[in-house]
């Protein structure tokens, strides 16, 4: 039975490789776990577990070609053994080669062909899978590449710069800002992308955000885009077996301790690291193919980074135990899978006839010569003996080994004990520290929780302190108070100082380095303010000698003022040269002029043009890039404007080639009546086409047929209809919604009006129906102007007819008028 396109031998030796695997993995994963665990050096692990990968991937392709090999050099032996049987059938049956009998009934019992095909199938299956899981990492990589990235700002890309040359880096690195991140990463391969999220941008010091842009770009550096990419490769071709997965976990938690190294090597302060580290494993939100800073476990490198002992040696004797228990297994397991495969093994070559092969003798020299016929099962038991010894030698190496790892435990214990209290203080068991974080209240606490705890050194005595002054902090916020060096004497000074703040707030003056002496001096020199304030003032870098200066220069600011005039540079001198050049606006205005990067010279300049303008008014030139040469461009065409006229031309577009394109066309007038022909989209082709159709407008009256609709198409079809308008009265026909069929169908009643009469009729709503009632009325030959009276009056037909069942005939218009407006009837 056929499963899949290639053919059951092929499939048959591509099965029995993947399974070989299984325990080829398993050896090689546990030699490597033995070397990682005797090498000190993060670089060193990191190259044996690459090198580890290497041969991971490289044991099936070379099993697969072995056993490709095996296959064909049985079946051709197969093919001479049954000609020599034909040519010699007198050889005793007794010399009946081991590598062709029939399996020994207590052998294992070979795996059928269709089990294998089946295996094959589904290993394609995963891979396909696990393909299409890297095409949408490339993808989403891709769309965050486009879409989500922006470019950082100049201040912010000199300094990831100047890092670059310090670390020797001479590729084209960009730097870009991402709204979807939340710990700076690297993405890419041949043009490789630093992404600094918002997050770490404002929530990270200077060196802390230094030593991440560090490590990024120690990733850029080492070239470890391209590892990651073999490491996908492994994990898709290798994803049925778990050492694959777990020495690719190793490998990405050696490249970020290396990658930690060589930023500490540029910065050099790892308390400081350690601090950014922590904040971001908060924010941890990073595509997988991506280089992230903030990957691998958090505990594990910031213990590392900050030298904290946690008995390695122990560890490493542990690991080496394990590795060699594994690697017993594997060797097991592959006897078991040998015998069972070369058990199978005539089904992959076809059917033979056994009884038909013989061999005419063994070596002398083979000391495992067969007395009796030998299943292959037994020649390979032999075998495994001859070159591991037995079982038994392999276990006793196993007990030695503990027993080394159990002496050298204790020995590291020993050492462990001359540690200083801040490492080596709690010598006492795991339970009982958590029996007494127990009794301080937390239970149910998770591994991980426990060694994060333990390695930040929170004691019970640290909680007690701490809940004594009022705070019951959560396991997290433990955790970021002892990172951030907050015990109960700073809690005590900053609520000494007025500050009764929260954890959050706690943890945020500490993390920005706010001390009870940094607020009194502020205070000394006026400023105070919530802890907020306090900690925004910090992270701007906003020192008591800037706010004396300010006072010097007269300004007297609000903390939240300070840190706007902080960010935006904002210095005394400004205000002085501002004032130089005649400029004393409000505190917000000076900011605002900052913030819109205005200077004296752009007064002076203006000023210069003859433009003299307030301080909203500077910042709205500016917002709108008014510059003197525009100021002297649409004084060069006649156009002499103040500053809010200018502000408004220039909102609206209005180019000095604009007005001399409507100068040529015949249109001279202000500057707020240029404003207003911009902003109704008055073109020099709509005044040469109102012109070509006999309309001759000033900039009003343009603006006024612009503004209702007027078209020259309109025009033309008012004077198809007889009605010669000017503009005025264009606009007002318009306006009144005098349409050409209303004009025919007055004509059609007998009614001949001028425009001025039309307006009037249409404002009165004398419809021709009107008309046509008043004169079955026998209300003859009445003029334009006697309906509109009538109109006005309210003389209907109705009336008329009430006036005439009174006895009156033949009245006028005029009378008719009268008795309705004197209310008889």
């Amino acid at each position: 039975m056929t499963h899949i396109w290639i053919s059951p031998q092929l499939a048959h030796t591509l099965g029995w490789a993947l399974l070989h695997f299984l325990w080829q993995g398993l050896a090689l994963a546990a030699l490597c776990s033995a070397f990682m665990a005797m090498c000190r050096t993060a670089s060193v692990r990191y190259l044996i577990a690459l090198a580890t990968l290497v041969l991971m991937l490289a044991a099936p392709l070379m099993t697969f070609f072995v056993l490709r090999h095996s296959a064909t050099t049985v079946a051709s032996t197969t093919k001479f053994a049954s000609t020599s049987s034909a040519a010699a059938p007198d050889l005793p049956s007794a010399s009946v080669s081991a590598a062709v009998l029939p399996a020994a009934p207590n052998s294992p019992a070979p795996l059928r062909s269709d089990g294998l095909l089946w295996l094959v199938e589904v290993w394609f299956a995963g891979v396909f899978f696990f393909s299409l899981r890297t095409a949408g990492g490339l993808i989403v990589i891709e769309r965050m590449r486009r879409n989500r990235a922006r470019p950082v700002s100049a201040l912010l890309l000199e300094k990831c710069l100047a890092l670059q040359r310090r670390m020797g880096l001479a590729r084209v690195i960009r730097y870009c800002e991402c709204l979807c991140l939340e710990a700076p990463a690297v993405i890419g391969w041949f043009r490789p992308v630093v992404l600094l999220p918002v997050a770490a941008l404002s929530g990270l010091s200077e060196d802390q955000l230094a030593a991440v842009i560090s490590h990024e770009l120690a990733h850029v550096r080492r070239l470890d885009s391209f590892v990651n990419l073999f490491q996908i490769a492994a994990e898709t071709l290798l994803f049925y077996h778990p050492a694959v997965w777990w020495l690719s976990k190793r490998i990405r938690a050696e490249r970020e301790n290396c990658c930690d190294d060589d930023a500490l090597a540029v910065c050099g302060d790892a308390i400081e690291y350690a601090r950014a580290l922590t904040l971001m494993e908060e924010w941890r939100q990073a595509p997988a193919m991506a280089m992230a800073a903030n990957r691998s476990p958090l505990v594990e490198r910031v213990a590392r980074l900050l030298g904290i002992g946690s008995a390695r040696s122990g560890v490493r004797s542990a690991g080496i135990a394990a590795s060699v228990v594994c690697l017993v297994g594997a060797i097991l397991a592959a006897n078991g899978l040998m015998a069972a495969g070369h058990s199978s093994a005539p089904a992959s070559v076809g059917d033979i006839d056994q009884s038909s092969i013989r061999l005419r003798s063994f070596p002398a020299s083979d000391s495992l010569a067969l007395s009796a016929p030998r299943t292959r099962t037994q020649v390979i038991q032999v075998t495994f003996a001859r070159r591991f010894a037995t079982v038994q030698q392999a276990q006793h190496l196993i007990s030695t080994v503990s027993a080394h790892s159990a002496q050298e435990q204790g020995q590291g214990q020993g050492a462990g004990q001359s540690h200083s209290q801040s490492q080596g203080e709690g010598q006492s068991s795991s339970s009982s520290y958590i029996d007494q974080m127990k009794t301080q209240g937390y239970e149910n606490l998770t591994a991980d929780e426990l060694i994060s705890l333990k390695v930040q050194g929170v004691t019970p005595e640290y909680i007690q302190e701490v809940k004594a002054l009022g705070l019951h902090p959560t396991i997290n916020e433990l955790i970021s108070m002892r990172v951030q060096g907050i015990n109960p004497q700073y809690i005590k000074d900053m609520r000494a100082i007025g500050f009764n703040a929260g954890i959050n707030e706690l943890i945020g003056m500490r993390v920005q380095g706010v001390t009870p002496e940094y607020v009194r001096d502020m205070r000394a020199a006026g400023i105070d303010g919530t802890a907020n304030d306090f900690i925004g003032m910090r992270v701007q870098g906003l020192t008591p000698e800037y706010v004396k200066e300010m006072k010097a220069a007269g300004v007297e600011a609000t903390p939240g003022q300070l840190i706007g005039m902080k960010v935006q540079d904002f210095t005394p001198d400004y205000i002085k040269e501002m004032k130089a050049v005649g400029v004393d606006g409000d505190l917000n205005q000076m900011i605002g002029m900052r913030v819109q990067g205005l200077t004296p010279e752009y007064v002076k300049e203006m000023k210069a043009e003859g433009i003299d303008a307030s301080a909203n008014q500077l910042i709205g030139m500016k917002v709108q890039g008014l510059t003197p040469e525009y100021v002297r461009e649409m004084k060069a065409v006649g156009i002499t404007a103040d500053a809010g006229q200018l502000i408004g031309m220039k909102v609206q577009g209005v180019t000095p080639e604009y007005v001399k394109e409507m100068k040529a066309a015949g249109v001279d007038t202000s500057a707020n009546q240029w404003i207003g022909m911009k902003v109704q989209g008055l073109t020099p082709e709509y005044v040469r086409e109102m012109k070509a159709v006999g309309i001759t407008a000033d900039a009003s009256q343009l603006i006024g047929m612009k503004v209702q609709g007027v078209t020259p198409e309109y025009v033309k079809d008012m004077k198809a209809a007889d009605i010669n308008a000017d503009a005025h009265q264009l606009i007002g026909m318009r306006v009144q919604g005098l349409t050409p069929e209303y004009i025919k169908d007055m004509k059609a009643a007998g009614i001949n009006a001028d425009a001025h009469q039309l307006i009037s009729m249409r404002v009165q709503g004398v419809t021709p129906e009107y008309v046509k009632s008043l004169q079955s009325a026998g209300l003859q030959n009445l003029t334009a102007n006697d309906y509109i009276r009538a109109r006005v009056a309210g003389v209907t037909p109705e009336f008329i007819a009430n006036v005439r069942s009174h006895g009156f005939k033949d009245l006028s218009i005029e009378k008719l008028i009268e008795l309705k407006e004197a209310n008889i009837f």
